[in-house]
């Protein structure tokens, strides 16, 4: 053990008079621990947030929109031949969406009716993960009929749960689906709205409200049949290998496929919502930091009313011959010990809070306010690594005032009256 290092620990275990130093030093690393306990914590559910909110609009819709300039994509399934082919892709998938409105009985809602392809669309949307009691394979097993008209099966149609519960709607019951754009003209001029009988044959709730309150799922067939789109699509649905790879892959789909086309990922789609979960997380970080500071300030308190209840202990270490460098690294010594200890407490506080809070869930949220139900926490080594430097950095910084006056003590001012 090192001179310097064996002086600033004896210095820690004060003796009985002066245990109001001893006081002093147990408030700065308390002060470090909570500082840091708060920040890891914050961190990490606002990182959990971030993925789980990731997972679920990934899960509800494809990685890269490949679509058409004119609007309609008419041979699209040599188009998704040509998709899946390309480096990168997993799976790929026509897709119909299209605003409509809803009635069942006396209920009426608008909703984002989506057509797909009840054997592909598995391939690249997770939406069965989030249905119970069913799977998109319903809607392939309900034929689709010309017309509504003397029919007693007519095409499925899944819901999502809050949206069924605002039509009033059970697996099983009948609702009618009208399209005001697909509609004929009359005579004058007036547009009649296109109708069309559908059947609920299942719920998906995805833990998101804004899509469980809007998103109307059926076959491609009957999307196509209600908005009069003959055997066209609006668009192909694809799924990447790497989701962080989705611009370069995109130039890859549109090199294969030639001029027409324009590409849409999942990073423009929700460009704005997750900058802004990314500037709420760097700003909260900044805030708790400031947390640290004011443990900081103690831990500087600290270190001033021990150099001068020192002062006869530094005067005597140089008169024997103690380097101003050596009195310096003893100080900058306590105060690094003090922040590391509460770094140390903190993270292991953190940690375990972090586990409960995974754990047991016993936080729970309105999922119409914050999209999900329970606190989500997901711990990085990298915040975890960020954190521990810059409550020690912000340690190592409060000690360099009380250390360089320390440094700068006379041993003849200070031992002269005694």
């Amino acid at each position: 053990m090192s001179f310097e290092l064996f002086v600033s620990l004896r210095y820690l275990r004060a003796k009985r008079k002066q245990a109001f130093i001893s006081i002093n030093t147990f408030i700065s690393v308390a002060g470090v621990m909570l500082g840091v306990m708060a920040m890891m914590v914050v961190l990490a559910v606002m990182t959990g947030f971030g993925a789980d909110i990731k997972s679920k609009i990934l899960g509800m819709n494809a990685h890269i929109r490949v679509m058409s300039r004119s609007g309609e994509l008419a041979q699209y399934a040599d188009v998704t031949k040509k998709i899946e082919a390309v480096e990168g892709i997993e799976a790929a998938a026509p897709f119909i969406h299209s605003q409509i409105m809803l009635r069942c009985g006396s209920c009426v809602s608008g909703a984002v009716l989506k057509g797909i392809d009840p054997l592909r669309a598995g391939r690249v949307l997770d939406l069965e993960k989030s249905m119970k009691g069913s799977d998109l394979q319903a809607l392939a097993s309900m034929k689709d009929p010309q017309t509504d008209t003397g029919t007693d099966s007519p095409p499925g149609i899944i819901l999502g749960k809050e949206l069924a519960r605002l039509l009033m709607a059970n697996p099983g019951d009948d609702l009618h689906a009208i399209s005001p754009l697909s509609g004929s003209l009359t005579p004058l001029g007036a547009r009649v709205p296109h109708m069309k009988r559908f059947r609920v044959v299942g719920l998906f709730n995805s833990g998101m409200y804004d899509y469980d309150t809007s998103f109307a799922y059926v076959a491609i067939e009957a999307a196509q049949q209600l908005l009069r789109l003959k055997d066209s699509v609006h668009g192909i649905e694809v799924k990447v290998e790497d989701i962080y790879r989705v611009d370069k892959i995109s130039g890859r789909i549109l090199e294969s496929l030639g001029a027409g086309y324009w590409t849409q990922d999942w990073m423009q789609m929700n460009k704005n919502f997750f900058s802004a979960l990314k500037l709420e997380k760097v700003v909260m970080s900044i805030i708790l930091v400031l947390i640290i500071l004011v443990a900081a300030f103690n831990i500087i308190s600290t270190l001033i009313m021990m150099v001068m209840e020192k002062r006869k202990d530094i005067a005597i270490l140089k008169s024997m011959g103690a380097t101003g460098k050596s009195i310096r690294r003893i100080f900058v010594m306590d105060g690094l010990i003090i922040g590391a200890l509460g770094t140390i407490l903190g993270l292991m506080g953190g940690g375990i809070l972090c586990f409960l809070l995974k754990k047991y869930q016993f936080v729970e949220l309105p999922s119409d306010v914050y999209y999900i139900s329970t606190l989500p926490v997901r711990v990085q080594a990298l915040d975890v690594i960020l954190v521990a430097l810059s409550a020690v950095a912000i340690s190592f910084l409060a000690t360099l005032y009380p250390s360089y006056q320390a440094s700068r003590l006379e041993p003849a001012s200070a031992i002269r009256y005694e």
